[in-house]
Order: structure tokens, then C-alpha cells, then sequence
């Protein structure tokens, strides 16, 4: 919430309250070194303070539209902002009804991405193939941003059962051809887990060409697995943000890595952008992260942080820097 410093005040208190604010601008003004980054992030509040895991981010002309993973109600929530810090929950499910191949149980439904295809929208979404019993990608396409989507297709989009199948879809364009990043759920049965980029058609229902390995898990801090991908491209390079570790703990973080050409070689940071204690504790286990333009033109980071010692995960909003093509995270 934005705060107000008040009218009436006495001389030497509003002088007080003037420096104290003064102080405070030229801290947040002041530059952040790359390799520090994590440890100097200052810690935002919550955009939504309630369940909206996952979050992805669309602006449609002056309306940001959120989705996020399944509620207690929805398989697909949906909120939408005119400046990313107020929010309006959407009362109906995006994805009312899930593709005939996927298990209609919505606890299954994870991670949608939504974008405009140049004739409406697409949504990708997770859900539980019941062929193979792995999470699995589908599509669904709608002529509104507020849906409902509709699903397409006889069978999931993506679902490489024998590597465990496939979650986190993530979209990215580029000399006008469409690809989804998307991670294969290895830690379900004790592989690796890899980020991969594969063509689809500009609507997204179906792949047009074979994936390509990014980046496994291999670092200390990442544990078992990386998964949740965004993909953008600043000063020339790009830049492949992800999640890894446990999720529901202190050690779920978001990490990045480099590269000069779509699909690499790309570099890891050797430490982790957003963590527990990057944030003070006051995010725990931030992750889910999306990257978007704000109104004032400048990028943010779009995350979800743990609430309540792990009862539900809250939507974050910070902003975001690169310096020398890296990506510096402050608070918001």
C-alpha cells in the first residue's frame, strides 16, 4: 500500500519526516552491483496477498492480466491491474474444463502461461495425462484475455512420459517464430531435470520441430531439480531465469543463466538472484517468476513467495535492472 505523509504536522517533525524520506530515496536510488544483487534486494510486500502460485503476466493495451496455478475453486486463476500493485481477483475459472486427455483434478492444474497469437490468446497449462499418469502440457485458446479458454487437441501438447513428463510451459518469440520453454519432470522418478526450448506454431498448439537442452540441474544450491523458465532478451544477450530446489521451504530460489545465442551455451550465475534471505526472510522461497514491462516503461519481476509459515503462496511484484546484460532484482 502507497504511503501518505500527512498535511499538519509541526515544523520540526515535518522537517524530520522530509530527511527520514529523503534518506530513504537516495537508498533506493543508490546502484546495485550484479554480483551482489540477492543480498542487497530489498524486500516488497505483497501485490496479492493470497493463494496465486506461479504467476504469469500479459498486458493487453493498458490492462495487465494475471494467471496463476489452481485455487481451492479454479484451475486457472486470472486477476487483472492497471499498474501491478492493485489487483482485482476475476470471480470465474479461466480454463473451466481441461483437455479430454488430462484427469479433471484441478489440485494437478499448474503453471498457465497466456499470450496474444495474433488472432486471440493461448494458454498453456499443466495438468495429469491419463495415459501416462505424468504431468503433462496442454493448450487452450480463447478470443479474450479473460477467457474461457478452451481446450484444443486430442492429446497434450508436450509429454515426454519416459523423462516424467512435462511442466512449467514458458512462451518467447523471436524473427516471428513462437517457441515454449518447458522443463521435464524428472525429479518424479529420480532423473535429471532439464529446461528445454522447442518451435511451435505462432498459436501454440502443436510443436513444429524437436527440443533443444538449455540447462540441467548441476549447481549446490539447486538441489534436485530446476524447472519454472522465463526467457528474455536485454543488451544483446539472454537471459534464462529459473526456479530450483524444494518448493514449499526456505530453499526454493530463483537463479539465472547467460547466453549470446538462443539456444546457448548458457552460463550460470553461480549464486542464486532471489532467495529466503536475499529478502530478509520476509519472502521465503521465492520462485514462479515472470518478467514484464511496468507502466512507467522500466521491467519488473513477477514471483510468488511463501505466506503465513508456508500456508499459501502470495504474488510479489519487484523491480528489476540489468547491468552488463545481468539481471539486478530491488524491491518495489
Amino acid at each position: 500500500m502507497p504511503h501518505h505523509t500527512p498535511t499538519h504536522l509541526p515544523g520540526r517533525l515535518l522537517a524530520l519526516v522530509a530527511a527520514v524520506t529523503m534518506a530513504a530515496v537516495c537508498l533506493a536510488a543508490a546502484p546495485v552491483p550484479a554480483s551482489g544483487a540477492a543480498a542487497r534486494a530489498a524486500a516488497p510486500g505483497p501485490a496479492l496477498d493470497r493463494e496465486f502460485a506461479d504467476p504469469d503476466i500479459v498486458k493487453v493495451g493498458r490492462t495487465y492480466h494475471a494467471y496463476a496455478t489452481h485455487d481451492d475453486s479454479r484451475n486457472v486463476q486470472h486477476a487483472t491491474s492497471a499498474d501491478l500493485t492493485h489487483w482485482t481477483l476475476a470471480g470465474a475459472d479461466a480454463l473451466p474444463v481441461l483437455g479430454a486427455w488430462a484427469f479433471p483434478d484441478r489440485n494437478r492444474v499448474w503453471a498457465p502461461e497466456v499470450y496474444a497469437n495474433g488472432k486471440g490468446f493461448t494458454l498453456h497449462y499443466t495438468a495429469r495425462d491419463r495415459a501416462s499418469g505424468r504431468q503433462c502440457i496442454g493448450a487452450a485458446l480463447s478470443t479474450s484475455p479473460d477467457g474461457p479458454f478452451r481446450p484444443v487437441g486430442d492429446g497434450p501438447l508436450i509429454c515426454p512420459a519416459a523423462e516424467g513428463g512435462a511442466i512449467d510451459a514458458s512462451s518467447y518469440t523471436e524473427n516471428g517464430r513462437r517457441y515454449v520453454l518447458w522443463k521435464n519432470d524428472g525429479n518424479c522418478c529420480e532423473a535429471d531435470t532439464w529446461i528445454h526450448l522447442q518451435p511451435v506454431t505462432r498459436d501454440g498448439t502443436r510443436t513444429t520441430g524437436p527440443a533443444v537442452r538449455l540447462i540441467k540441474q548441476d549447481l549446490p544450491w539447486e538441489g534436485t531439480l530446476v524447472e519454472a523458465p522465463t526467457l528474455v532478451k536485454r543488451g544483446g544477450r539472454y537471459v534464462l531465469f529459473y526456479s530450483a530446489n524444494f518448493y514449499r521451504s526456505d530453499d526454493y530460489r530463483t537463479g539465472y543463466a547467460v547466453a549470446s545465442s538462443l539456444t546457448g551455451p548458457y552460463a550460470k550465475a553461480a549464486t542464486p538472484l532471489m532467495t529466503t534471505d536475499s529478502f530478509g526472510r520476509t519472502v521465503r522461497g521465492p520462485g514462479g517468476q515472470d518478467v514484464v514491462t511496468g507502466p512507467d516503461g522500466r521491467d519488473r519481476i513477477v514471483f510468488h513467495g511463501w505466506r503465513d509459515g508456508f500456508a499459501y503462496r502470495a504474488l510479489y511484484v519487484a523491480g528489476l535492472d540489468f547491468t552488463n546484460g545481468r539481471p539486478v532484482v530491488r524491491g518495489d
